[in-house]
């Protein structure tokens, strides 16, 4: 079993943001395989699948994005499976917008929400899939930017990216090696 988490903020006012790039890939994820957020659980939204006959378990915390690590620990316990089953999902301000890079394990970097992760289970070794969002042209904070709505102009290139990221996602869960979807997505 693999569980999948977007990461992001549940509120209708960050639907568009840089920050919830994870939970637009997770509902990729979730359209792609036919399912649903039906049920709450483990303070997240969650939707059951199948991947080449194997169940996989996709989630949208509800903690916001700073605490998302609690979600993810209680994930892992309900469903009993380990970290190297894990495949967080989630937007990175320190590549270039558009782009998708998948990593078998490594630090946070400058993302507080995987911050959060890694500090409540415990260990970096996990796969992290990462939609890029910097735009050189952009100059504020970061925590205004993360926060702010995806430009008109840049939106189709986001939608393009997250779409990427969920089929990373699946070709992973579906036996595929990270190393053969780094080869495939990154970039």
């Amino acid at each position: 079993m693999h569980i999948i988490v977007g990461l992001g903020n549940p509120e209708e006012k960050y639907l568009k943001t840089f920050h919830n790039m994870g939970f637009i890939a997770a509902g990729d994820v979730a359209d792609k395989l036919g399912v649903k957020f039906r049920k709450k659980e483990c303070e997240a939204f969650v939707a059951e699948a199948f991947v080449k006959g194997e169940k996989v378990i996709i989630a949208r915390p509800l903690t916001y994005m700073n605490a998302s690590g609690r979600a993810v620990k209680q994930l892992l316990a309900k469903y009993k499976t380990d970290a190297s089953r894990l495949i967080v999902i989630y937007d990175d301000y320190d590549i270039p917008k558009g782009s998708v890079r998948i990593r078998p394990s490594g630090s946070a970097g400058t993302h507080n929400g995987m911050r959060s992760v890694i500090a409540e289970i415990g260990t970096q070794n996990f796969t992290r899939i990462r939609v890029g969002i910097r735009d050189p042209e952009v100059n504020i904070p970061i925590i205004n930017y993360v926060l702010s709505e995806v430009r008109k102009d840049d939106y189709d290139l986001f939608v393009s990216a997250c779409q990427r990221a969920a089929e990373a996602a699946l070709t992973i869960a579906g036996g595929e090696t990270v190393e053969n979807a780094m080869t495939k997505f990154n970039g």
